[in-house]
């Protein structure tokens, strides 16, 4: 499904969704300059910092009409448009925002940054250390999802942005989401979760170490001081293959490939069956578009994020919030972040007097629902914002 830099946090090959009517058009990403950085929540000052980031719409004299997306794992801030006339594709959500469409850009200004610690413009692990005139690679401080939304609050502000009529995220992102809620709660007017969790799984946890000690393991790793030589290609691939299947589901791998083989491998081993021929070519694409310390950092991020760190539950973090509504919407057929983790955050925001509508959406596309199942979700946003 994903073409083109941050388009591959999805099934590669479920259906391309480009809706034209409305289309933002041609936009550009653009940057800022943090000179003096920003504490981190590990200790250390990382500076200085770029953010990479792209705004669609225009911002109200109130400053108050703005929503934040925030993008997944390895997408970047490319939500909506075309960088060019002749790209294969839009932005990874470009069917949610436009003139028209859920993020109705005729009302709404839509800002979306790239993570922290990502290789699409902001600073990471690719970045130059100025201490040393060499990229970082795991000299990199460690970050987490706190400093993420520590770094696009001060975008937000450079933007003149003074509320937040919405923060928006989808997996990773509805994790910035939540603690955008809760590190800046007078910012937030709403919130839209899906396909979330206020933390982290032991099985997501599992699956993110079998990818990390891939990629530790590669003979091209060398300590994460790759720049410059030949990267660690294969434990990438195979950690992007792993990842990847937790982005599926049984029934769409049933319906797409069942058990059909692929051509004759003369070893007889390594590939035997077309769903292993599609796995090595979402490695191979995400070989082409990612830094390999990057992805480590991130999903670190990940494991480490937890909602309800240093209080007694959820409901009681959940206090320091001051948004008025929510909309937590989760797949039936995920099992990478299921429908439970939604409820949590469900009853969370309920105690805390928050208005929640939620939806558990039927769907065959697994966890890549959050990209695929638009015209269920466009409804649901519209009704939100809408209130």
């Amino acid at each position: 499904m994903m073409l083109g830099p941050g388009r591959d946090d999805a099934p590669g090959e479920a259906p391309v969704v480009i809706v034209e009517e409305g289309s933002v058009g041609i936009v550009a990403t653009r940057s800022v300059a943090l000179p003096g950085g920003l504490p981190l929540d590990g200790g250390a000052r990382l500076r200085p910092i770029t953010v990479a980031y792209e705004t669609y719409g225009e911002l109200n004299a109130a400053a108050d009409n703005a929503i934040l997306v925030e993008h997944a794992l390895t997408a970047s801030a490319h939500v909506a448009g075309r960088h060019r006339p002749d790209d294969r594709a839009p932005g990874w959500w470009d069917v949610m925002v436009g003139r028209g469409r859920a993020f109705d850009t005729a009302e709404h200004f839509v800002v979306c940054s790239n993570l922290l610690g990502s290789c699409y413009g902001t600073t990471g692990p690719s970045s130059i250390d100025r201490r040393t005139g060499r990229p970082y690679g795991l000299g990199f401080p460690r970050i987490t999802v706190g400093d993420m939304v520590r770094v696009q609050h001060v975008l937000v502000q450079r933007l003149g942005i003074r509320r937040l009529r919405a923060v928006v995220g989808g997996s990773m992102g509805g994790m910035q989401a939540i603690e955008w809620a809760l590190r800046y709660p007078e910012w937030v007017d709403s919130l839209i979760l899906v396909a979330t969790a206020a933390r982290a799984t032991p099985q997501s946890i599992a699956i993110h170490k079998v990818g990390i000690e891939a990629i530790l393991g590669d003979p091209h790793f060398r300590g994460g001081d790759y720049y410059g030589e030949e990267p660690p290609a294969h434990g990438l691939a195979i950690a992007r293959m792993l990842g990847h299947v937790t982005y599926l589901s049984d029934g769409w791998l049933w319906k797409k490939f069942g058990r059909r083989r692929a051509p004759a491998d003369p070893a007889g081993l390594r590939t035997l069956f077309e769903i292993e021929s599609y796995l090595e070519h979402q490695g191979r694409k995400f070989v082409e578009r990612f830094d390999a310390n990057s992805y480590l950092y991130l999903l670190r991020a990940i494991d480490l994020y937890d909602a309800a760190e240093g209080y007694g539950s959820l409901a009681d973090s959940f206090r320091r919030m001051r948004c008025r509504k929510a909309v937590v919407a989760s797949f039936s057929s995920d099992w990478l972040y299921p429908t439970y983790q939604s409820r949590e955050l469900v009853d969370a925001l309920r105690a805390n007097a928050v208005d929640v509508a939620s939806h558990e959406i039927q769907s065959e596309y697994g966890h890549d629902s959050f990209l695929l199942e638009h015209e269920k979700l466009t409804p649901l946003f519209r009704e939100l914002l809408a209130s």
